[in-house]
């Protein structure tokens, strides 16, 4: 079989016909990305391959760095100042070892969807590729904004501090017509959560600045948000994302959360329980502002970040150095916590993610468990998340599910990326899932209707998302 050929990942007629009639010419809303929302309204050539690719000082694709580091590149021509060319090179070595890696397909399918080149990277390959594709790069067609419009993408929501004045996201609101695309804001917020953080006094302030509300306590702090919850909606924003590396569930009086609060500010060193203590009352207080304006609440859990202390210390977080979570009982700390909001009507629209696969069956079954109030799949199973966006993960996921609830009316795929060119992981994800549907019928396990398949995913790839969201 020809490397990434037409039908690759289909393995039966059903799927080959469900991605090609009906999956394939659906447009896509990211609803979850790190694109810089600056670099779109900017809207500048990249330079060469290497800057899209691999790196801008220490921003770049974390997936490729870690690759890197295993074939045993320095890190001058990884995240460092080294050669471009050289770290085009260096990438091309690495991603001949790479079989059997989504990212030597990714790579692949980068180059046939964006660049129309069919070869594959190789160190015979690489001077051609680099010439052809650093040609093309410097045309309109390969401005950010034309790179997402040409995806067919209609949707894509930045992920921004609630502190964010979402300058970029205003500018480019008014070229939405001329654009075809939107940019909305995402809220994150990180900031709040590291409570451990010494910065966290100063954030504060930031937060006071910018909402005009003078926080001196725990309920200060959630009229802050409060207020940046409005500024979002008004700018279009529909959803929160909520990164829970480890989390237990621990109730606290007003009383003690204030105290904690005093006590990180001062940079007082803070017990386990009481960083537990303070998550769960600005968790619940999160959960009840995405009640009250209607957004999706996201959570990102059960990772380990930031691994390695000394390049940590050098590079900052997000450069490559991060890890599956091993915390066995997050799922029930959740649990908790959704059970006690339940008893108030404040369980918002929730999306669950988590980096260990082994989680996902009890979110699965979590999830089944505060359905209801009317909407359709208001709680759901996320996408196979960073190291399980594989093919083998994807499928995983959809199989899960599937089984537990009602996948027909799941949201989909995600980049998850920092990159431009990020956007054929929609097209790997939908033959994935035209793949998985297909066993199916050629199985016997679903009707042998074509059009009533193609429909699932077409609303899976798309029309899902457009209705749960709102956009």
């Amino acid at each position: 079989m020809t490397l990434l050929n037409d039908d690759f990942l289909l393995s039966n007629d059903t799927a080959k016909i469900l991605f090609h009639e009906y999956a394939a010419k659906m447009p896509i809303i990211d609803f979850h990305c790190h694109l810089n929302p600056k670099e779109i309204y900017e809207n500048k050539n990249y330079p060469n391959l290497t800057r899209i690719w691999i790196n801008e000082d220490h921003y770049g694709d974390h997936y490729k760095w870690r690759l890197m580091r295993a074939n045993g590149v320095d890190e001058k021509y990884i995240t460092g100042d080294g050669d471009e060319y050289k770290k085009f090179i260096e990438w091309t070595k690495t991603i001949q070892n790479a079989y059997g890696n989504p990212l030597y397909e990714w790579t692949h399918l980068e180059l046939r969807r964006f660049f129309h080149i069919n070869n594959e990277l190789n160190l015979e390959n690489a001077p051609m590729i680099w010439e052809k594709a650093n040609k093309m790069l410097q045309t309109d067609a390969f401005k950010p904004r034309n790179l997402i419009k040409n995806m067919n993408v209609k949707v894509v929501c930045t992920t921004d501090d609630p502190a964010s004045d979402l300058k970029y996201q205003k500018l480019l609101k008014k070229d939405e017509k001329e654009n075809g695309f939107k940019v909305l804001p995402a809220m994150r917020p990180d900031k709040l959560i590291d409570i451990r953080n010494n910065e966290f006094g100063n954030y504060l302030q930031q937060l006071s600045d910018v909402s005009g509300v003078k926080i001196n306590n725990f309920a200060d702090i959630i009229s802050a948000l409060h207020q940046r919850f409005e500024f979002f909606s008004e700018m279009g924003g529909k959803l929160s994302d909520h990164s829970l590396l480890t989390y237990h569930y621990v109730p606290a009086t007003k009383e003690e959360i204030d105290a904690i609060v005093d006590k990180a500010v001062k940079n007082e060193d803070l017990t386990d329980k009481e960083v537990d203590q303070y998550l769960t009352a600005l968790l619940e207080q999160l959960m009840k502002l995405n009640t009250e304006f209607d957004w999706t609440m996201q959570f990102h859990i059960n990772s380990i970040r930031n691994m390695n202390r000394p390049m940590f210390k050098k590079l900052g977080a997000d450069t490559g150095y991060d890890s599956v979570g091993t915390q066995p009982d997050i799922v029930d700390s959740i649990a908790k916590l959704y059970r006690h909001m339940q008893d108030t009507n404040n369980v918002p629209k929730t999306i669950f993610y988590s980096l260990n696969s082994n989680d996902w069956m009890q979110l699965a079954t979590l999830m089944g468990s505060f359905q209801g109030d009317g909407g359709v799949e208001r709680l759901q199973l996320g996408a196979g998340w960073w190291f399980n966006d594989t093919a083998e993960g994807m499928d995983r996921q959809l199989r899960i599910f599937a089984q537990q609830s009602l996948l027909p009316h799941f949201v989909g795929m995600l980049t998850d990326s920092r990159s431009f060119l990020s956007y054929p992981r929609h097209e790997y994800f939908r033959r994935v899932l035209c793949n998985f549907y297909g066993k199916l019928a050629e199985q016997g396990r679903v009707p042998d209707n074509i059009d009533k398949l193609g429909k699932i995913v077409q609303d899976i790839s798309y029309n899902n998302a457009h209705n749960y969201f709102k956009f």
